[in-house]
């Protein structure tokens, strides 16, 4: 069986923009990279159901959204982009219910709702929303927006580096947003990126700032309440080191984190409510600062990409346990921060 996947990539060193590569999954390897479309720094991307791409987009100090329509020999055609001065966002999501795009902008601290246009274009951005508050770490000199997308029932959740909270958002038409709670998390945590449990009574917050995990209870209401805080570096680790992507592997019902510093996956075995976790294992990635990973549709690998070094790592997950194995270290992938399964 073949699946196919993208690859999100800064354009600094010898990277061009949007790759897709196979995963073989008989024969257990990665092959066949591809460039498939040419762009600046499209760092982070997603699709729509029918196969739209938007991705980041990033061109002589504008930064935006862009939307890419799909070929027939698998490439991609820019449809538009929508730009603004300054940094461009670093994640994007797609709200298919709603036809909305959602940003979310580290370097200005914006939170950013797109329309998509008749011709499945990026239309003009409908609202930008600014939190306030720092939080005491050196990297919370400011607000710092880094993921944004929907929780199981609809509603839009966020997560600000900067100021150490969690937001939760009503979204209505057109992409006009309300608070509806805020979390605040311990001092320093820095959130970073989450994902729910497929129960959607969890949610599993990754905390840059120190290299953490914390279990909380999402409620009917929208709020959020802390449950437990798990480290996913070793307690010896005194180097630097910053937690990453975050994924949830249902099949096992296990959960993975990675490390970029200690270049490792950080394993966390799921009880069964999903209210507590317990580190089964941490596995080096062979990469230098492994900034997002992601699980195949099948549930029976990872593949991970490496900002630093240029190279993908993929492992098999033991299905009993949910554990992982090393299978290659050696296909080309560069600059990648973003790994994407179509």
């Amino acid at each position: 069986m073949i699946e196919t996947l993208l690859l999100g990539t800064y354009t600094k060193k010898n990277s061009e923009g949007i790759y897709r590569a196979e995963l073989d999954t008989e024969k257990k390897q990665l092959q066949n990279l591809q460039l498939v479309a040419k762009e600046s720094n499209p760092t982070y991307l997603t699709k729509s159901s029918d196969g739209t791409l938007y991705a980041v987009y990033d061109q002589e100090r504008m930064g935006g959204v862009a939307a890419f329509k799909p070929e027939e020999d698998g490439t991609f055609t820019l449809i538009n982009k929508v730009l603004e001065t300054g940094a461009p966002v670093c994640y994007v999501a797609f709200d298919e219910d709603r036809q909305l795009i959602y940003g979310a902008n580290y370097h200005k601290g914006e939170l950013n709702t797109y329309t998509v246009t008749e011709e499945k274009g990026v239309g003009p951005a409908t609202s930008y929303y600014h939190h306030d508050k720092t939080g005491p770490h050196p990297n919370q000199d400011a607000p710092h927006i880094h993921f944004t997308n929907q929780t199981p029932d609809g509603r839009l959740i966020v997560c600000d580096l900067g100021t150490d909270q969690v937001y939760v958002y009503d979204v209505e038409d057109k992409g006009l947003i309300s608070t509806r709670s805020i979390y605040k998390a311990q001092p320093a945590t820095g959130p970073r990126h989450l994902v729910f449990n497929p129960n959607g009574k969890y949610v599993y917050l990754v905390g840059e700032l120190d290299s953490s995990v914390s279990v909380l209870e999402y409620h009917e209401s929208g709020d959020l309440v802390f449950v437990e805080k798990y480290s996913t570096k070793p307690d010896d680790w005194t180097d630097f080191n910053s937690a990453a992507a975050i994924r949830f592997n249902e099949k096992t019902n296990t959960l993975y984190v990675s490390n970029r510093g200690h270049d490792s996956i950080a394993v966390f075995q799921v009880s069964e409510d999903g209210r507590e976790l317990e580190l089964i294992q941490r596995i080096k990635t062979e990469g230098h600062f492994p900034r997002d990973f992601n699980i195949d549709p099948t549930g029976q690998f990872i593949v991970v990409g490496h900002q630093f070094s240029d190279n993908l790592t993929l492992f098999e997950i033991d299905q009993t346990n949910g554990k992982l194995t090393l299978l290659d270290d050696t296909f080309y992938g560069p600059e990648t921060v973003c790994v994407y399964f179509e």
